[in-house]
């Protein structure tokens, strides 16, 4: 079984991948972490830059799981990598990052988060940020 860490930098991003982390350990599972994004400009707040995807290779590395890191920048939207990733791995949990919106921000749908929440068929944890 395997835990599907989303991950994006920002605090919400890096909130999934340390309950990701914990949640693994205690259950000796398998980690996948995810940066996903469409694909186009290099300047994208969702691309895990070099020195960030560095940064998570050696955190993985040095913390004893079964862990790897992908990062896909290939013109799907995150939630089809993420729901494609779901459906090849036998995932247990998928752990995703949410940010405080706005009163109107919440009106509006169409988020990444919701979209994972109402798509994929596994368990999904929502983390928020300290």
């Amino acid at each position: 079984m395997t835990i599907l860490v989303a991950y994006a930098p920002r605090p919400e991003g890096q909130a999934a991948l340390d309950k990701g982390m914990e949640i693994a350990a205690r259950r000796q599972e398998r980690l996948v972490v995810v940066n996903a994004i469409p694909g186009g400009s290099q300047d994208d707040p969702s691309r895990a830059d070099a020195q960030d995807v560095e940064r998570i290779e050696t955190l993985l590395a040095e913390s004893g799981l079964d862990a790897e890191f992908k990062q896909f920048i290939r013109g799907k939207s995150a939630v089809s990598e993420i729901e494609d990733l779901v459906d090849s791995l036998q995932v247990s949990l998928l752990v995703i990052g949410l940010r405080k919106r706005s009163p109107v921000g919440k009106l509006i749908l169409g988020s990444v988060a919701q979209d994972i929440l109402l798509s994929v068929p596994c368990p999904v944890l929502a983390v928020k940020s300290k």
